[in-house]
């Protein structure tokens, strides 16, 4: 003979399913709905390095942080006067965002390979001068990341083979960057090229300035906190001047491009941009 408390411990099928029904319609809503408007769950969001930090990287770390969809756990540069304000910025970003009074989320390197050692990193960005990022690139393939590398993909076309094949090799992501490719007067003019609405092309003429030429920079005191040998990397040695690798008061893009041991000039700075769109 059942009693009154088997009664109470015995669920009906009808129950069950009642109850079951609420249990799933719960876990089956959307994470950024309990999370609210604009709620990226942790798990979604690409975790990233940047290597290199520079004019160029601060400009790009606000557009990576636009998306809403990376999270900056890390830098390494040569330049620890520009290190460290990267990285504060990054985590005045992320306290805010938490409305936090503090956050020490993102950490730093003198060594970009020690930043590529991480684990919980997802992916790099590269932006260091030209002579570096054949060697970063393929070092990152190897680790595991995926790279945004900036422009120009290489020196040489020996390196940019080579990053291709480590980055493929390794089954990694790559994207070099070239900015026009997406503003839309260069789209605009490439839709009215493929489409004829200019004619048949016979020639195209690309002026892009000179060719680099041999440093000729005099010698300056090296800054404290900046690591010249490392900067130099693959390179000769050369003297030091802020020419070349700028501080945080020098009101100037850095003028590595303009000498061969370190870039291509104008070729490959404008014309990385300029003869990608006539292609």
């Amino acid at each position: 003979m059942k009693n009154e408390q088997d009664d109470k411990n015995v669920i009906s099928r009808r129950s069950f399913i009642k109850q079951a029904s609420v249990i799933s319609s719960f876990m089956i809503v959307p994470r950024f709905v309990l999370g609210g408007k604009g709620y990226t769950p942790p798990s979604d969001l690409i975790t990233i390095g940047f290597i290199g930090t520079g004019k160029q990287a601060f400009g790009l770390k606000g557009s990576f942080q636009d998306t809403k969809e990376v999270k900056i756990l890390a830098a390494a540069d040569v330049y620890g006067s520009k290190l460290k304000q990267f990285a504060s910025e990054v985590n005045q970003f992320y306290a805010a965002q938490a409305s936090q009074s503090q956050y020490t989320g993102c950490t730093t390197y003198g060594d970009f390979r020690d930043l590529l050692a991480r684990k919980d990193i997802d992916a790099v960005v590269i932006a260091v001068p030209d002579h570096w990022h054949s060697v970063i690139a393929i070092l990152s393939a190897r680790a595991g990341k995926d790279i945004y590398c900036e422009k120009p993909l290489s020196l040489t076309i020996k390196e940019g083979r080579a990053m291709v094949h480590e980055s493929r090799k390794h089954k990694r992501v790559f994207q070099t960057g070239s900015m026009q490719r997406s503003w839309p007067e260069f789209r605009q003019a490439v839709e009215l090229v493929r489409n004829g609405y200019i004619g048949d092309i016979k020639t195209i003429k690309v002026n892009v300035g000179g060719p680099p030429v041999p440093y000729n920079l005099q010698a300056e005191p090296i800054p404290a906190d900046l690591n010249w040998d490392f900067w130099l990397g693959p390179n000769a040695p050369q003297v030091y001047n802020h020419n070349l690798a700028p501080s945080l008061t020098d009101d100037f893009w850095a003028h590595w491009r303009d000498y061969k041991e370190f870039g291509g000039g104008y070729v490959t700075d404008w014309g990385a941009h300029m003869f990608d769109i006539a292609q």
